[in-house]
């Protein structure tokens, strides 16, 4: 073929290439595909030619756009902890409001129960337990429970178990959000409700005894992080049976396979958060509980303890609450591609 012609078959598409570029990745494989199949031909019959070179830098550009992105996947995690994961938060806001008030309205039945029949408490958190809690008390360590242990030993089997619960709440979703809101019938793993009403009840009993305050600033060291990241599972296991039983304009099966998707970018939030629960247990709650020991000669200042909480309360409010409704109305949002993106003014 002659260079003209080659030239002139070609040259629109090469135009095209050169001033309206792609984001999309299948598109811009195919481009570079195509144009090293015309860069191979150009070498091998019009090897001195400016069309070469111009094909060369065509392709050359691609090339360098195709690992730029590629080293821009790097930052993905960033991406997808500042913006992918908050703006999916905002998508399910009814649905963890929905839990919210749910657990709350069950911690409510918790403490209202323990006030009317002074056996609830026995029975829900068993008679082993609230008769340690009891001797501790009298023996002027009421947290002793803290102290107990090897704090890596603690950590590990607290992290391990605390995880397993919250896998347990979403995984209740496949069975239409049943075990997550009541109990799992063979594994007997606690269900929402259950876990609202033995906190209501474990509260109560420390209130009862005058020391209210003091349980709030040792055990709710590592229980804001515990107590949210639990609702939070919850919330992910009700997304699964949402996507099940309302399936929309979706087959359910796609709508399954969406529910699913974002349970397992909210499981990914949840892990990290309970390990640093668990930390806060198994160290800094195991410190803080010898500040209230007679016998004790160490402890953690009551500021540290205050701080911790309102750090740990700031956090969790900020990150999926605030956060998911700023990024919100400042247009962001994710589009089926999954490619966070931004709503211009004009389109808002």
């Amino acid at each position: 073929m002659r260079e003209a012609r080659f030239i002139k078959d070609n040259a629109e598409k090469w135009k095209q290439y050169q001033h309206a570029a792609t984001d999309n990745p299948d598109e811009m494989a195919d481009r570079f595909i195509t144009l090293i199949d015309d860069l191979s031909y150009a070498k091998t019959f019009y090897p001195r030619s400016k069309v070469t070179r111009w094909i060369n830098g065509l392709a050359a550009g691609i090339y360098q756009s195709i690992y730029q992105n590629k080293k821009e996947k790097y930052s993905r995690i960033f991406q997808f902890w500042r913006y992918e994961l908050p703006l999916l938060f905002k998508k399910y806001h009814r649905i963890l409001l929905f839990t919210t008030f749910v657990f709350i309205l069950f911690v409510c039945i918790g403490v209202f129960s323990s006030i009317k029949d002074e056996n609830f408490v026995r029975g829900i958190l068993g008679d082993g337990y609230v008769d340690m809690t009891e001797e501790n008390i009298l023996k002027g360590d009421p947290f002793g429970v803290y102290k107990d242990g090897n704090p890596f030993t603690m950590f590990v089997t607290i992290a391990i178990n605390n995880i397993f619960v919250a896998l347990m709440f979403v995984l209740g979703g496949f069975f239409l959000g049943i075990p997550t809101l009541f109990r799992w019938p063979i594994i007997k793993v606690s269900g929402l409700w259950y876990t609202a009403m033995m906190l209501g009840a474990f509260q109560y009993m420390f209130f009862s005894h005058g020391l209210g305050l003091k349980s709030v600033l040792v055990i709710w060291i590592h229980g804001t992080l515990e107590i949210f990241i639990f609702v939070i599972s919850a919330a992910a296991g009700f997304i699964i049976a949402s996507s099940i039983i309302f399936p929309g304009t979706y087959s359910r099966k796609v709508s399954c396979m969406r529910g699913v998707k974002d349970a397992v970018k909210i499981i990914l939030v949840i892990i990290p958060i309970l390990l640093v629960a668990a930390f806060f247990e198994s160290y800094v709650t195991h410190l803080m509980s010898q500040t209230y020991d007679k016998e004790a000669n160490a402890g953690l200042p009551v500021w540290a303890s205050i701080s911790i909480l309102l750090l740990s309360f700031s956090f969790m409010i900020w990150y999926f609450v605030i956060l998911p409704i700023r990024l919100h109305k400042r247009g962001f949002y994710i589009p089926e591609d999954g490619i966070i993106n931004r709503l211009k003014k004009e389109d808002a």
